[in-house]
Order: C-alpha cells, then structure tokens, then sequence
C-alpha cells in the first residue's frame, strides 16, 4: 500500500463532502480549544501525581492539537483520525473504568463527549475527508 492510495479520499456526493467539511471544522475546532492547554505543557499537563507517562500525555496532547488541525484542513486524515480514536479509547475508558465516573453527569467529571468523539474518529476513518480536503488535493481522489 502506498502514501498515496493511504491518504487519497473518497469521493461521495457533494451533500455529504459538504457535511463532511462542517463536521470537520465543527470537531477539529473544538479539539483545537481542548488539546490547547495540554499542548502547552506536552509532557506533564496531567499534573505531578499522573498514572501516565509523559510521553503518552504528549502523544495525547498531539492528538489532540494537531488532529484539530488536521481535521478541519483534512490533511493526512487518516492518521489524524487514528491517533484522536486511540485517545478517546483511553480517555473512555480512563473515565469510565478506573475513575468511576458515569456517562452523562451534571456539573461533574463524565466521560459521555470522550466516547462520542471516538465514534466521530471511527467514523472520520470510515469515509475519510472528502473531496473539500486537502488529502484530495494532495494525494488525489478514490473512485
């Protein structure tokens, strides 16, 4: 399998590249605002007390930052949406199992958005960016 044929995208009718595209921005933006204080400081934003090495709190911050970014301009999307869906596993189950905390929770630690953004990851890896990417400009189109 080459570069090419890993990051070129799918085309779909335009409704759903344009759907795509919102989705996208929507996401990588607020993926943007969360992984923007964890990228400040990559290697101990968890705090001195963390069960996480500091390199997986970096990869985590990358993740998050960067697949921002990546998401909205859908550049090498693929990769992108692999490493936001490997976090989203951790912060679920990080949540869910080791901490207690319940899916949806009023004013307190959940872990509801962690899960629904890794079905966002999986579904980003399931149809790739779309024609309205630069993955389709870069790499070209799928038929």
């Amino acid at each position: 399998m080459s570069i090419k044929s890993l990051f070129s995208a799918r085309q779909h009718a335009l409704f759903i590249d344009i759907t795509l595209l919102l989705l996208r921005f929507t996401t990588g933006l607020a993926f943007i605002f969360h992984g923007w204080g964890k990228i400040q400081a990559p290697m101990t934003w968890m705090g001195p007390e963390a069960p996480v090495p500091g390199i997986f709190q970096a990869l985590a911050a990358i993740s998050e930052f960067g697949g921002g970014m990546a998401w909205i301009v859908g550049l090498v999307f693929p990769l992108a949406s692999f490493g936001m869906a490997c976090t989203m596993v951790v912060a679920t189950a990080f949540h869910a199992v080791l901490k207690g905390d319940p899916f949806v929770a009023m004013g307190g630690p959940s872990y509801e958005l962690a899960s629904v953004y890794l079905c966002v990851s999986l579904l980003f890896l399931a149809t790739g960016p779309g024609r309205l990417s630069l993955d389709s400009v870069v790499f070209g189109l799928k038929k």
